[in-house]
């Protein structure tokens, strides 16, 4: 009659020391005496009996009792080799940083002490071939190799640019378009300090319709010349005009120029004087004029005044 086996309680969660100190032969006498050899400690934990204390508080350091110990120093151990990897790539890549410094710190020091010694040479082509070699020979310019390329020459003013019109090298920006066709070509001949961007004193035509005054204005305003709005009677025009800075003479230059008669002049009114404008210049000298008056009704009329009668008048240019 076979005995059943006797139970026994597993707790599957320790790995004894003292069943690796004192492994049970077959039969279990010699299993109960081993776990008899233990004890419980006042925390809960066994100990084993019968070692020297030191000794087997060394041995359940060194040999973790459950596979949940086993599985924690597992960790611990992978976690200490990765923070040691870790801190051999710091210490490599730091070692590399300052490798890499010094290096630019040493080019950096060649580069400027090589800068005090700076020399130009000149590549001598070779006789024997005809493809440059990277052996040729170089020659410092400051040497006397009678293959050095010098360079001499002087400069002089020709003839020919001396006689070149500086005034014809610069323009003056005349904001008239009518205007700046003129004053180009009266150049030569324009007074001193003229400013061809002076005051026109034009706001628009406020003289009485049909009056010498008012063509005038109108005929300016047809040929694209400046006039001044309020320049007075006939006989005023041309001081008024000169004022603003107009270009006034007692020349006819150019159809457009107004004639201004002082008071009595040539048929003008004793009191208003009068004002007309230059149509045509002949070649004798004589002018062609356009005028109105009040008794006109805003139509006009021509004369013609010879060189002489001519240069006894004034003219407004621009």
């Amino acid at each position: 009659m076979k005995h059943a086996a006797r139970k026994t309680t597993r707790t599957g969660r320790h790995f004894r020391v003292a069943d690796v100190l004192a492994p049970s032969p077959r039969g279990s006498h010699a299993a109960h005496a081993v776990r008899g050899a233990r004890a419980m400690r006042a925390d809960g934990s066994e100990q084993t009996l019968g070692l020297d204390p030191a000794l087997a508080a060394k041995l359940e350091e060194v040999a973790p009792l459950t596979r949940r110990a086993i599985r924690e120093s597992a960790r611990a151990a992978r976690r200490k080799s990765r923070f040691m990897a870790s801190g051999s790539m710091v210490a490599l890549a730091g070692a590399a940083a300052a490798a890499l410094s010094l290096s630019n710190m040493n080019a950096t020091t060649s580069l400027a002490s090589s800068e005090t010694g700076i020399t130009t040479v000149q590549t001598t082509k070779s006789a024997t071939g005809s493809s440059v070699s990277r052996s040729q020979e170089r020659t410092s310019l400051g040497s006397s190799a009678s293959d050095s390329t010098t360079s001499s020459g002087n400069w002089s003013l020709g003839a020919s640019n001396s006689e070149l019109d500086v005034a014809q090298m610069s323009q003056t920006t005349v904001s008239n378009p009518a205007v700046a066709v003129l004053y180009e070509a009266d150049k030569s001949i324009l007074p001193s300090g003229f400013d061809p961007n002076h005051d026109s004193g034009d706001s628009g035509n406020q003289y009485s319709f049909s009056q010498c005054t008012w063509w005038a204005y109108v005929r300016r305003h047809q040929l694209g010349l400046p006039v001044g709005s309020h320049l007075g009677d006939g006989a005023q025009w041309a001081a008024s005009a000169k004022k603003l800075g107009y270009w006034v003479d007692s020349t006819p230059r150019h159809v457009g120029d107004v004639i201004v008669f002082q008071r009595g002049q040539f048929g003008s009114s004793a009191v208003y004087g009068h004002v007309a404008i230059v149509e045509q210049i002949n070649a004798d000298g004589s002018i062609v004029t356009s005028e109105c008056g009040a008794s006109l009704n805003g139509k006009t009329v021509s004369r013609t005044f010879s060189a002489d009668q001519a240069s006894q008048l004034q003219f407004i240019h621009y």
